[in-house]
């Protein structure tokens, strides 16, 4: 099963630490990230650019509204997502508890979710109503 795994940073914990252990850290996160690739648990993951780069997109009252930057406000930002190909929920954590990203934030694991039905049905409708 496919599990989704946010990755949430302090930027500013991991940017006070010298730049040779953000190398080494960051050494062994990839290190840890090809293990995983070797094994057939790594299926796809992005770094996201810092938290200033961001655009956040809300609809209100009856328009998109868009504006500078995530749009929560909290230390931890998102930092990056990885998808995971593991047995069930609890291999997923024990995966993610063993990568070295860990001690800078949190991460979110949860189960990817299967659209296939939903995205059939609403062809056959959309089909039907000629869209």
């Amino acid at each position: 099963m496919k599990y989704i795994c946010l990755g949430y940073i302090d930027s500013n914990a991991f940017g006070s630490i010298p730049e040779a252990e953000q190398q080494a850290m960051m050494d062994s996160c990839f290190a840890y990230d090809d293990q995983l690739r070797a094994n057939g648990h790594f299926k796809g993951g992005e770094a996201l650019q810092p938290p200033s780069t961001a655009m956040t997109l809300r609809y209100a009252n009856g328009r998109v509204v868009v504006t500078d930057g995530p749009f929560a406000e909290t230390k931890e930002q998102l930092g990056g997502i990885m998808i995971l190909e593991a047995r069930d929920l609890n291999h997923a954590v024990d995966l993610i508890s063993k990568h070295p990203g860990a001690k800078f934030g949190p991460w979110e694991i949860r189960p990817a979710a299967d659209l296939g039905e939903m995205v059939r049905q609403s062809e056959a409708r959309r089909r039907k109503a000629g869209i």
